[in-house]
């Protein structure tokens, strides 16, 4: 029977001890009178500061928020969330002072310690600190040896300064800690981190690094395009144009709406080699696979104009242009085959025709001499007869368009 009143009373004792514990960390007793520190956190302006902050409004977020801290200055995160906020309005020394001083305060947990620094080294890396922002990650890292934000947050400082291999390394710690389906979103951005230290090496000219690097890259991503780009280069300058050809037609393969990226060195090394047919052949490939491709046709159009084969190039681009009248490299290439066959006539009737109903030829113009409007681009002003003087009526001062004939 004793023993029963023994294990009784200990369970009595225990559940107080609870009961007190709790109480002791629900309530404060400030100048006099306990405080439920709960209710700082559903305090009316803690959450009406939530709301604000989820509605992006954040000066009325910091104001309340600020209420709410001053019910319980023991609130940690409401702190943290007021210091992030005073970041996010680019109030960088006041975000910073605030995160110090809670990183002061004496029964931090780790946990709490590592968050507190992250949102420090944040405040140091938006003020430009870059030296203490990298110092206050690795802090982090010492508490919280996976904490991918800290990571993320190193790799990112890193490329910013161009440490590559440093951002590559982080990357891979990154990548170690995430599951199996984040691997190809990892795997990624070594493949581009690995182009980067491969470009650092062409620099250095350490043309076998390099090409070790850009293989990597395309082992870890078969659509890292900068790594076949300038792999390609690469083994162009050394000689090996075949095999520079077969990687930038592989980027075409992989990604047929970028062979815009390839179609120079294609051309080049494709003469280089004294083939004549296979750029041309190429062209007419992607055009039958995609109609639209405008691009393709201004490549061709290209070509043969190099080729002294203007009527030939005209052709092509004028198709180009009905498919894209706005992009000016179009026109420029037409100018420069226009010049080849001496401006005939036709040639330039035809161009005319085919940009008369361009939209992009339809925003007010207004002559800079005579003040005429007109909704087209004329070459030669009908009113004063002056040439070249028609430029967009948004581009002239407000005055003179107030002024300007109607």
């Amino acid at each position: 029977m004793d023993d029963s009143l023994t294990l009784l009373a200990v369970f009595v004792a225990l559940l107080a001890g609870l009961t007190a514990g709790k109480a002791w960390e629900r309530y404060k007793l400030r100048e006099g009178r306990w405080i439920d520190r709960r209710k700082a956190r559903e305090s009316p302006h803690y959450i009406l500061g939530l709301n604000f902050l989820v509605s992006n409004q954040l000066d009325l977020a910091i104001e309340e928020l600020t209420t709410a801290a001053a019910i319980d200055a023991d609130a940690l995160e409401i702190h943290l969330i007021l210091g992030n906020l005073y970041r996010e309005k680019g109030q960088v020394n006041r975000a910073i002072k605030m995160h110090q001083q809670l990183l002061q305060r004496p029964k931090l947990t780790k946990l709490e310690q590592a968050y507190v620094l992250l949102c420090l080294g944040l405040d140091f890396r938006r003020g430009g600190f870059v030296d203490r922002s990298l110092e206050a990650f690795t802090e982090v890292l010492r508490f919280d040896g996976n904490n991918q934000y800290a990571l993320l947050n190193l790799q990112k400082l890193y490329e910013e300064q161009h440490q590559w291999a440093e951002a590559h390394a982080i990357r891979e710690r990154l990548a170690a800690l995430t599951e199996d389906q984040q691997q190809p979103m990892h795997q990624a951005t070594l493949a581009y981190l690995e182009t980067q230290i491969g470009l650092d090496a062409m620099s250095r000219d350490e043309a076998d690094t390099a090409v070790s690097r850009f293989e990597s890259a395309i082992a870890l991503d078969e659509a890292a395009l900068p790594a076949y780009l300038n792999l390609g280069d690469l083994q162009r300058q050394r000689g090996r144009v075949a095999e520079a050809i077969d990687l930038w037609e592989r980027v075409i393969e992989i990604a047929p709406e970028r062979a815009y990226l390839v179609f120079d060195r294609i051309d080049a090394a494709t003469r280089q080699q004294g083939d004549d047919r296979r750029f041309p052949a190429l062209c007419r490939r992607l055009i039958q696979a995609n109609p639209q491709d405008w691009r393709a046709r201004l490549a061709l159009g290209r070509h043969f104009t190099d080729h002294a084969q203007p009527a030939e190039a005209l052709t092509h681009l004028f198709d180009s242009l009905v498919h894209n009248p706005h992009a000016l490299s179009i026109h420029q290439a037409v100018w420069r085959a226009l010049a080849e066959v001496k401006f005939e006539a036709d040639r330039v009737q035809r161009y005319m025709e085919l940009t008369r109903e361009a939209v992009f030829y339809l925003d007010p113009h207004i002559c800079i001499r005579c003040r005429y409007r007109s909704t087209e681009l004329l070459w030669q002003c009908p009113q004063c007869h002056e040439w070249s003087t028609f430029v967009e009526e948004r581009m002239t001062p407000a005055e003179d368009r107030e002024n300007a004939p109607r």
